[in-house]
C-alpha cells in the first residue's frame, strides 16, 4: 500500500514538472524556431522522454511503466500549450 501510494506521487510530481517544463522551455526558448510548432513536435517530444523515462523507470525499483507514460504524455501536453500560446500571443512576460 505505502509503495503504491509513494509511486503514485512520484508519477504525479513527475507529470507536474514535466508539463511546465516543457511549456516554459517551448514559450521561452523555442519561441522562433519553427519546428517546434509543427504538430509533430510534441509527438516526437513525447516520444523521446518516453524512451528516455522508459530506460530510468528500468532502473528504479519502485516506479514502472505509467510513470513514464504519464511524464511522456505530460511532456507531450506542455509543448503543445507553450506552442499554442506562441502563436496566440499570449506571453505572460510580455503583457507588463
Amino acid at each position: 500500500m505505502i509503495f503504491s501510494t509513494i509511486a503514485f506521487i512520484i508519477a504525479a510530481v513527475a507529470a507536474i514538472f514535466g508539463y511546465s517544463a516543457a511549456k516554459k522551455f517551448v514559450r521561452d526558448r523555442l519561441r522562433f524556431v519553427d519546428g517546434a510548432h509543427k504538430p509533430t513536435a510534441p509527438v516526437i517530444a513525447g516520444i523521446a522522454t518516453f524512451l528516455v523515462a522508459w530506460f530510468a523507470v528500468g532502473l528504479l525499483p519502485i516506479v514502472g511503466i505509467g510513470t513514464a507514460l504519464s511524464l511522456a504524455l505530460s511532456v507531450a501536453l506542455g509543448t503543445a500549450a507553450g506552442s499554442r500560446e506562441v502563436k496566440s500571443g499570449n506571453l505572460p512576460y510580455l503583457n507588463s
